[in-house]
Order: C-alpha cells, then structure tokens, then sequence
C-alpha cells in the first residue's frame, strides 16, 4: 500500500504542475499524463521481459544477439522501440533542435512534444488494438513542463506496483480532480481488492470473459494475472470482450490490456451502450462474465430495453407516463445472466439496495432464486470507493453448481472484516481475500483448496527465527490457540525496544540511515504479526476444514429458507449479528459517570463564559 500511495502523491504532483502550467480542463489533461504513465509502466515491464530474454541469448562471434519485436511477442509483452523508452526520453537534451532527431516518417522534431508524440505513434505501431488509442497532443505542453512530468515517473515505485495500475491511478484522478465526471451517471472505478474477490470466487481458467461495463479493464488484467498465476496462458486460454460507452475509458481499458499483455476487443460510443446493445453479439455465449455497472441509472428507454433483449426474467419497473425504467440495477442483473451459457459462471458489484428491493424487482429475483444459479451472495462496508462511501454488494452466478448444493445460497456478511488504509478508505489485504475466497471453497466442497491456504499460511509463519514445531501445527488448529500471534508480538516489542535504543545511540549522521533500516524490521514484523491473526482468524472458525455457519460471518440457506424471507438476498438477514464480548462494563453504572462527567462540564464551561463576558465587558 505504501508504493501506490506514494505514487498517487506524485500523481498529484504531477496534476499541479499541469494545472499550473497549461489552460486545460481536468478532462483534458488526464488522458496526456495517464497515457505518459503507461508509456513508464510499458518500460518498466519492458526491461524486466528484456532481462528474461538475455539470460539464454545466444551469441554469435562473441555477441549476445539483440532482442526483436518477436521476441517480446512470444512473452505476451509489449516491444519498445528505442525512441519509444522511458529513459531515452527523460535522458533528452534541454535543446531538442541541436539533438538533431527524426520523427518515424523522417521529418524533424523540434521540441521534446513532438518527441513524446513520436514515441506514441512508435508505440501505436507495435499493437494493433493501440491504434489511434495513445493521445499525441503533447506539443501543448510547454517543454520545460513536459520535462518535469517525465522526471516524476520516473521512479522506481511505478516498477513495484503490479495490477490495475492505470485503473487505479484514473480513480485517484476522479477522485482528486474530477467528482463531477466520477458522479455523471453513477461511473467509478472498481478498487483492487474488489475485483480479485470476484475473479478468486469465479476461478477463470479459460473460455469467453465479458465485462460490459468495462471502464479501465480492471476485470480483464486481474482474470489474466489469475489464469497465468494459475500455470496457463491467458493469451491462448481468455477471449476478453468488453463494452464502454466512455471512449476515454475504453482507450484507458486497451492502455492497460496492452501493457500486461492481454488482447481483447473493446467496443465504445453508442454502440457500446448495453443497454440498448448487445454489441459483441454474446447473449447465452460466455463462461464469465464480471462487471462493475453504474448503480441506480434512471430515465431507461424501456421500449430499446426491452427490444435489445437479454431480459429472461422481463423487465423492471416501468413508468407509464414516461416509459422509462426508474432503476436499471435489475437490468443489468439480467444481462448478467444472459449471458451465461450453460455452464457460466458471472461476478458482478451492485448497489446494497438490489438486495431486497421490491415491487418488479423482487418479482425478477424470485425468478432468479428459484433457477438455483445463485451462488454467493457477499456484503461488503463502507468505504471500499474512491469516490462512492457507501456499502454494496458482491452477486455470484453459477449455472453449473454442485447437484448438492444446487438448492442452496452461500451468504457472507464481510461489513465488518477490511483493513483500514486511510480515514476515507477500506480495503480487503491479499490474506484476508484468501480467507473469504476459503469460505466459498468449503461451501463447495473443495476442502484441498482450504487445506492448502492453511499450509500456505504455515510455511510463511513459519520460516522465522521462531517457528512452531510441526507437531503443534493440529494442537493449534483444534484448539484455537493463539500460538504464532503471541510470540510474534513478543518479537515485535523486542524489536521496537531496540530499534529505539539503537537509533538513540546512532551518530547524527547515521540517524536517517538507522532509522529506515529499523523501520524495515519492524514492518516485517508487524506483517507477519498481522498473517498470524488472519491464520487464526479463518482456522477458529473452521478449524482443519470443516464448513459450519458462523454467527455474523456466513450461513448457507436453502431455497426455501430464502422464500420465506421474502427472497431477500441481504446477507445480514440471514448470517445474523455476532455476539459482543462482555467487556465487564455495567452499562447503567457507566451511563451515570458520563452524565456526572458531561455536568461538571457544562458547569465548567459556564464559569468560562461568565469570565469572557466580563473580559469583553472590561475592554469596550
């Protein structure tokens, strides 16, 4: 978390600089400083599959071949070529005529704009699905300016940062510069942890993916990352489709297939509006389907609607007067399951509300209960947005569940369960995913998968200067001991102990010095402290590998538990509220104190008035 925020802050250095230098609008000027971004991250995966290349390159006469263009094809990466890298830009000469440099059509370049313009088309050339996508309006920007954006990418951050980084960076633009555009028609961007929820719950491991509200591609880079994590290639295994009506988006979305490698067709403008189309022609097509829509759209042409089909279970709510859809949460629901083909699986955000609302919509997801294609239903809290502070929810399909557990819902209530990153943002840690994702393997039947985050989770507490005797290992499964939690957090306090010492008997010139590398050790202390309570967290619950329902957490209800709720969707309803522990209080008597408390501080701030009234008196 510390990399990405970091770069955000020189994200926002950069947008300064632009706002300062340069008469253009926000959505004028993300797209430049996004697409320079992409240009740095480019580099930065271009030098690491480089460096892969090299080490078994054949030599001839005692030189090690050069790399070609097919060479990073067979990698599934992006080739730069040598005007096209990060660092030949930065390295330009302050007077670019003296440089002497040709454009790819031969004409000269006379400013560092009309480098980076160049590098942009040369960029363009090496991918199809680039074509016309990368801005080349950089002779705007003045070149001094110019010159100090590329030197804040230029850092070794943006080379740590792996995932939906161009995603990301787009929502931390919205949010910072543009909360108007972030609230037009419900549009934000899907966090990190969020989408890997959905792809860890789905497992894609090939066929047809669809995103039809794909924004800036997340869903496709985090399906590829798991597929190739997994030991298969996304490139030869995914087909990704994606629709967007924001053209900026769309040309954000092929920016960050591009850059990690993935190939997908992407459709934007009018064309690309589901509601009204089906633009890659997929309805009954895909194996997934994953989407983050915009919530609550109203004003629906219900007669397009209904003409552009996908609607198994009919359509919402109409109004008369108007013939308009009030709230197209319902519609897209649908889709997402028409979608599907017989054997689909689709993971999708929407808004709490969708839950248990009523009228047509609780007549769509009757229907929808009663297919027995609903698999997971998951509250999450507030926070997880950028740009949205509301709660919502995470829906998953699967038209091919287990025969047992075909009549059933897994519900997790996960309002309570994040990790705090900031005062206005939550988010789920990679362990914390895990422990959810085994929540839905147990519901499952796939307790291998359990069985084995659980050996995960050892071997990592393990390898430390303290480990746990193996044959402990089922002592503390059964019983729920705290073992690695407390030694660990006996290590930590060692280690702040002398941390302190050590940095207080530092010589002055080495306090900095001393002080980072203590500050390393104590990170990596508090790191595993947190692993262990995540591992004790998921294994008091289910021990080696049993599923039960937990009070709070989760409950697996059956068909007919849900209809007689209504069919309400809502975990809460379901998994219940998790008892408090007593914390030897008594309410009544604590009630009293705050009340004498809250007197004698009324008491007290009258006496104060009484003396600044007379102060005030005494100066007229």
């Amino acid at each position: 978390m510390i990399n990405i925020r970091k770069l955000e802050a020189e994200l926002w250095e950069s947008a300064d600089l632009l706002r300062q230098g340069s008469k253009l609008t926000s959505s004028q000027y993300c797209m430049p400083v996004l697409a320079l971004l992409f240009l740095r991250y480019a580099y930065s995966r271009y030098k690491m599959v480089e460096a892969e290349i090299l080490q078994n390159r054949p030599s001839r006469g005692g030189r090690v071949m050069p790399v070609e263009p097919s060479d990073f094809a067979a990698k599934s990466a992006l080739y730069l070529p040598r005007e096209a890298q990060f660092d030949y830009l930065v390295n330009l000469q302050d007077n670019i005529i003296d440089a002497h440099l040709k454009t790819k059509d031969g004409q000269d370049i006379n400013s560092l704009g009309e480098a980076v313009n160049n590098a942009m088309q040369l960029v363009e050339d090496q991918s199809e699905q680039l074509t016309g996508v990368l801005p080349k309006t950089y002779t705007m920007f003045a070149d001094d300016l110019l010159r100090e954006l590329l030197r804040i990418f230029n850092n070794k951050t943006i080379d740590e940062v792996g995932g939906d980084i161009i995603g990301r960076i787009y929502e931390y633009f919205l949010s910072k510069f543009a909360k108007a555009v972030a609230s037009d028609d419900g549009v934000f961007f899907t966090p990190k942890s969020l989408v890997k929820m959905l792809v860890n719950v789905l497992e894609p491991t090939q066929g047809v993916m669809l995103d039809p509200a794909c924004g800036s591609g997340g869903m496709f880079v985090q399906t590829g990352d798991f597929v190739n994590q997994a030991g298969l290639n996304a490139i030869t295994n995914m087909t990704f489709y994606g629709q967007e009506k924001v053209e900026y988006n769309a040309q954000l979305c092929l920016m960050n297939m591009a850059v990690h490698g993935l190939n997908g067709r992407i459709i934007s403008g009018d064309e690309a509006n589901s509601f009204y189309h089906d633009a890659h022609n997929l309805a009954g097509k895909c194996d997934y389907v994953m989407a983050n829509p915009p919530f609550n759209v109203d004003k629906v042409k219900a007669e397009s609607a209904s003409a552009a089909g996908r609607l198994p279970f009919g359509l919402p709510g109409v109004n008369q007067k108007t013939k308009e859809i009030g709230n197209a949460n319902y519609l897209w629901i649908s889709y997402f399951y028409a979608y599907l083909n017989d054997h689909g699986r689709a993971g999708f955000v929407m808004a709490s509300s969708a839950t248990d609302s009523a009228n047509k919509d609780r007549d769509i997801r009757e229907k929808l209960v009663r297919t027995g294609d609903v698999d997971v239903m998951v509250s999450v809290g507030n926070n997880f947005f950028y740009t949205l502070s509301l709660p919502c929810s995470l829906w998953f399909f699967d038209r091919n569940k287990n025969a047992n557990i075909r009549d059933k819902v897994l519900f997790i209530d996960a309002r309570n369960y994040y990790t705090v990153v900031d005062r206005t943002l939550n988010e789920w840690t990679e362990w914390q995913l895990r422990n959810l994702q085994a929540i839905v393997h147990l519901y499952r039947g796939e307790k291998e998968k359990y069985q084995q985050l659980i050996r995960d989770y050892i071997e990592i507490l393990d390898n430390v200067s303290v480990p746990l005797a193996s044959e402990r290992l089922t002592e503390v499964i059964k019983n729920g001991e705290k073992e690695y939690s407390t030694r660990f957090a006996a290590c930590l306090e060692e280690q702040k102990k002398q941390a302190k010492d050590a940095i207080a008997d530092a010589p002055r010139k080495d306090k900095k010095k001393i002080e980072a590398e203590w500050k390393e050790t104590i990170e990596h202390w508090e790191d595993l402290l947190e692993t262990a309570h995540q591992f004790e967290w998921i294994t008091e619950k289910f021990g080696d590998g049993q599923y039960q329902d937990v009070l709070g957490l989760c409950k697996i209800a059956t068909i007919q538990e849900i209809e007689e709720k209504n069919y309400s969707l809502t975990p809460g309803a379901y998994v219940g509220v998790a008892e408090q522990e007593d914390d030897g209080v008594d309410f009544h008597e604590r009630m009293n104190e705050i009340h004498a408390e809250l007197a004698q501080l009324n008491k007290e701030a009258n006496t104060l008035m009484v003396k600044i009234q007379k102060a005030w008196e005494e100066l007229k």
